[in-house]
């Protein structure tokens, strides 16, 4: 536990670059050949997800070395220290399998998380030069990258309104199910962009899209720094029942969630 105030807008301003060098060092990795290992849980993982993690735990070690940290592939190896109330989660390469086949949505995540929620989030998909922020609890915005480096000034995102044309969900690309088909069906969605990643929020919170269902497996570093951005943002992570969506759960696994801008269901 920490009784530190934290200073969101200077978070962001430091970890920036960090997230910035995590995602050269992953686009240099994409540029190349290389190997993909199979995980206990069968999912895959590349020296990409690894390298990144080390440059984010470096500096979250360096800037905020009270706050324990809970990272993937850390995490896979057995490395999962205790926690309280407020931890970090990082996902240094989520859509791994985007990656491997060369897609470009995949993202570097980095999350606070503090009594149970997220108030704090990066989400960075280097191949689509767009990151999203959480600058603190109520503003998100989005920057635009070009070769690793920003280009123009940020600017503020929030929820759309529903179109008159209808809404627009943003669902799995590599785990789409019955059970979201039908809560598609039964809203009536038929306008679906298919997206892999922690940007399925960001493009919530963003206004691109209305809602993300997701009745999936998923662990808690895949959805924090999303579920900031899309909060900061004006919009809601909720279970299915409608009751708030927390974090810090056993093992740090995820049930099913809706995330949702202003959507009535």
């Amino acid at each position: 536990m920490t009784d530190q105030i934290i200073n969101y807008r200077k978070l962001a301003d430091t970890l920036y670059e960090t997230t910035l060098e995590a995602g050269r060092k992953i686009m240099d990795i994409f540029a190349q050949d290389f190997d993909v290992e199979f995980k206990d849980d069968k999912s895959p993982v590349t020296e990409a997800d690894q390298a990144a993690e080390k440059i984010i735990l470096r500096d979250l070690a360096e800037i905020a070395p009270h706050i324990p940290v809970i990272a993937e592939e850390q995490a896979s190896d057995g490395n999962i220290p205790d926690v309280a109330n407020v931890f970090w989660l990082v996902d240094p390469l989520d859509g791994t399998k985007e990656f491997i086949k060369k897609g470009t949505d995949f993202t570097v995540n980095i999350a606070l998380i503090e009594n149970g929620q997220p108030t704090f989030g990066i989400v960075y998909a280097p191949a689509m030069g767009r990151l999203f922020v959480a600058k603190d609890p109520e503003t998100a915005v989005q920057l635009d990258v070009r070769e690793g480096r920003f280009i123009g000034e940020e600017r503020e995102i929030t929820v759309r309104d529903v179109p008159m044309s209808g809404i627009t969900a943003v669902a799995s690309k590599s785990h789409r199910d019955d059970q979201t088909n039908a809560f598609l069906e039964k809203l009536g969605i038929t306008d679906i962009v298919g997206a892999g990643s922690s940007l399925k929020f960001c493009l919530v919170a963003a206004g691109e899209a209305d809602i993300y269902p997701r009745f999936g497996p998923t662990m808690e570093w895949d959805t924090g720094a999303g579920h900031a951005v899309l909060k900061a943002a004006g919009g809601t992570v909720k279970n299915p029942d409608g009751t708030d969506f927390h974090y810090k759960k056993p093992d740090f696994r995820n049930g099913f969630f809706i995330a949702n801008g202003k959507v009535k269901y």
